[in-house]
This record gives structure tokens, sequence and C-alpha cells, in this order.
């Protein structure tokens, strides 16, 4: 018997890695008008971003039904496996929910664990939850690790707009409308309910980045012995390759421990072009959980 990790594609983890790590992730619903795709399965995110581009529509996201949760959930418990489900966050998804219903049927079988993160940093967490299978650990002590440590972690993102956050439904008109109007660089992040919070205003390229990589120091910093994840939005890594090349003292020694990734079309819809995020775990302290 062994333990299989499910995530959904929130986590911006490729088919082909998922398959690599020996783990599954779920595509979410991507629409546009009437036309329905699954993430990374029938809409790559280089074809959602084109077509953004091209015609200024912005796709709507859809949570993995219970159903499919359910399906593998079946197939794994029917091979002998246990099953720990990492979700994205349940303050920008319905997927959590989604996951704990079917779930119901498998007691003892399947844990589903609310990440309150996505992208970066719900890579990072899978990721982690993947290196402790590798290491032998029981289901119990993977969870128990999982639901410890997802308090050290963290996304933080800058963005070059609020106004995609502000039409996915995900922050106020307000807050989107008052950074158009000072042309600041918004910096965001998931607040401990898992929803989208603004934490930061940068005015100008320079002044963001620092003040992005003073907002990550804040944390207490970037535990690089445990995953570190990188990731871009559009079709072009430049804004964020800009950025690391510009605040290269925060990654001095660890880079080749930095992973990078696209996001894909589940966080791409929101953030718009051009935006970047870290996903990590902070440093642990003698307060640390």
């Amino acid at each position: 018997m062994g333990i299989t990790i499910i995530t959904d594609s929130g986590s911006d983890i490729k088919q082909e890695t998922a398959a690599k790590w020996g783990i599954r992730v779920l595509p979410l619903m991507v629409r546009f008008g009437e036309e329905e795709f699954l993430d990374d399965v029938t809409l790559t995110a280089d074809q959602m971003y084109e077509r953004m581009i091209r015609t200024g529509e912005l796709p709507k996201t859809g949570q993995v039904p219970p159903y499919i949760f359910e399906l593998a959930f079946r197939d794994e418990v029917g091979k002998g496996n246990t099953v720990i489900c990492i979700t994205t966050s349940s303050g920008m998804s319905g997927c959590y929910h989604s996951a704990c219903i079917a779930a119901r049927h498998f007691p003892g079988k399947v844990t589903v664990i609310d990440s309150l993160n996505v992208c970066a940093s719900l890579y990072v967490l899978v990721r982690y939850a993947e290196g402790l299978v590798r290491m032998g650990r029981s289901h119990e002590e993977i969870v128990h690790r999982l639901e410890r440590d997802k308090h050290r972690l963290h996304v933080i993102s800058l963005v070059d707009t609020l106004d995609y956050v502000r039409r996915g439904g995900k922050i106020s008109t307000a807050k989107a409308l008052a950074g158009s109007l000072l042309r600041i660089k918004p910096i965001i992040t998931a607040d401990e309910e898992g929803k989208v919070k603004v934490i930061g205003k940068g005015r100008g390229e320079l002044n963001a980045y620092r003040l992005f990589s003073q907002l990550v120091e804040e944390t207490g910093g970037i535990d690089f012995s445990l995953p570190v994840c990188m990731a871009y939005s559009g079709l072009s890594d430049e804004n964020m390759r800009r950025y690391m090349g510009k605040e290269a003292a925060l990654f001095k020694g660890w880079e080749r421990e930095v992973h990078v990734m696209q996001f894909g079309a589940t966080v791409g819809t929101y953030s718009g072009p051009d935006a970047f995020a870290i996903g990590f775990f902070h440093k642990r302290t003698a307060s640390s959980p």
C-alpha cells in the first residue's frame, strides 16, 4: 500500500511533471464564452494568454467538481493506496469543498488539506509532500507536517494592475481603481483565510522590486532547505528575470534551488500578464509552530 498525492491545477504543476513525481493533478475548468477547456490538458497557458491578448476577453475558471475528485480517489483507493489531497485555497476556489464532499465516500483512506495558498506556494507545498512520500514517511506524519508547516508558507506576487483581480471577483472595485489612478504596482498575498490581500504598493518598477524583497524578508526570510518557486504570467518571463537580477542578494548562493515556472490558466486569469510571484516557507524560529 502506498500514498498518492493529489492536487488541482491551481498548483501549476504540469501533467508531465506530475507523472514523473507519481502524483495526480486534476484540471480546473477554463471558459471563454461558451467554450470550455481543461487547464493544461485542452488549453495550455500560452494558448490562454495568446487568446486574452488577441481578444481582450477574460476567461472564467471553474472548480474541479466533486465527481472528478471522487473518481480519482476511487481509482487510488482501489489500488490499495491512501490519498492526501492538497487543494487551492478555499478562500479563492471551491476545490477544497469539492474534495471534502468526495472524501466522505472513503473514510480513513483520504485526507483533504486546504493549502490556503495557490500557484507558486501551492507548488512548494505539494513538492514538500511528494518529498515526504519518497522519504517513506507515514500518511499520518505527512498530514501532520503539512498542516503544521503550511502556516510558514507564503505567496507574494507583484502584479502590473489589480484590474484582472477585480474582474475575476477577487478584490473590490474601489481598491483596484485606487491603484490604477496612482499608477502603482500592487503587491498581493494570500491572507490567513487564504483570500487575496494587498500588502504593498510600489511606485515605479525599481521601488516595487525593493518593496517586494523587503516584504519577503519581513515574513522571516526564505527557508532554502525546503522548496522555493518563482512563477511568472504571460508569454515572457522578462519582468521576473529583471527582478531576480536587480534583487539578486535575496537568492545569493541559492539560485539553483529556485524552481521557475509559468502561471497556468487558473491563476493567470486573475494576475494578467507581466506579473510574478514567489512561493516559499519562511525560516523556522523558536516560536514557529
